[in-house]
């Protein structure tokens, strides 16, 4: 599912939601899209644009986590719920119009406004305020790419290595020191309900057995919380947070879509992803069951090497 996301991020970057193609004076040029006017991204022309930029976005960051823990910490659930709703609505809404975009065919402009609409908003009210394993994994594929072509345009190369390596010194800190990872997990699946990444249960044949029988003994009627934990079932979940799955994707998006670098392009996006993947997949190889673990230490990493063959072959 990793992988998977990240390749749906390169073709939601290439087909380029934010702009569409007119023609001007005889030639085709881009121009900003007007549905996405409230969300467009701002552009950046020179390294002090993107320096300025790289500072808002840190500042937002900081600003976002202190207003998740400060919710919290008065458990005001709904206005969570309601924030998560929005962001989730936006990404799939983003993603599911650059399908479009990608079609072989024309569609009319109101239709191709209104059927992102028509899909995301269900999708998003199932994933937030109803409980589905498939729906919940399904939309994390859709959500990291919309999300990822926000930030892609206000990103060069230099600002974000330099925010791979803050944020992988944060989730270092987050998980081995402070365990504030934990703590906004544990939460986010205790109370809200949800959690912001992918979300994989595991039980053993035995295990899997006995909430059959429970289903069957409590079919048609609703079992309540207490009743459940009483059955004293134990459920193994592999959890991947959604900052390991998206900030890959800024990171090959960044390179794919550069017009500065002379080794951007499909070909680095792709090595990039594959190194990514190698520094996930070798977290996974020698991680511990029952432990958390920071990824994005691992991930960038790969994504480091991935970048340094890129500019070697490209």
């Amino acid at each position: 599912m990793f992988v998977l996301t990240q390749f749906i991020g390169l073709a939601v970057l290439h087909a380029d939601p934010f702009h569409l193609e007119q023609e001007i004076n005889g030639t085709i040029q881009k121009v900003a899209n007007p549905a996405f006017s409230l969300i467009q991204p701002p552009e950046a022309k020179t390294q002090k644009d993107f320096l300025r930029l790289l500072q808002s976005l840190i500042f937002a960051f900081v600003i976002a986590i202190s207003i998740f823990f400060l919710l919290t910490k008065f458990k005001i659930e709904f206005i969570l719920k309601a924030w998560f709703f929005i962001v989730v609505f936006i990404a799939l809404f983003i993603t599911l119009y650059s399908f479009e975009k990608l079609a072989p065919f024309t569609i009319n402009y109101n239709w191709a406004f209104a059927i992102p609409i028509i899909i995301a908003l269900p999708l998003a009210f199932i994933k937030i305020f109803k409980r589905g394993f498939l729906i919940h994994n399904f939309t994390e594929l859709l959500i990291y790419p919309g999300i990822a072509t926000i930030f892609v345009p206000i990103l060069n190369i230099y600002t974000i290595i330099f925010l791979l390596i803050l944020i992988s010194i944060y989730d270092m800190w987050a998980v081995w020191h402070s365990g504030i990872m934990q703590k906004m997990a544990k939460y986010q699946i205790n109370k809200l309900n949800i959690f912001g990444g992918f979300f994989i249960p595991h039980t053993d044949k035995k295990t899997k057995q006995k909430i059959k029988l429970l289903k069957e003994k409590f079919k048609n009627k609703k079992i309540s919380d207490k009743k459940l934990k009483a059955k004293n079932i134990k459920v193994n979940i592999a959890m991947l947070g959604g900052g390991d799955v998206v900030f890959p994707i800024i990171a090959a998006g960044v390179v794919f879509t550069s017009t500065t670098l002379s080794w951007s392009g499909l070909g680095s996006a792709l090595l990039i992803i594959a190194g990514a993947t190698l520094g996930l997949t070798s977290l996974f190889m020698f991680s511990k069951k029952k432990k958390f673990y920071p990824a994005m230490p691992f991930i960038t990493i790969g994504i480091f090497i991935g970048m340094v063959f890129s500019w070697l072959v490209f």
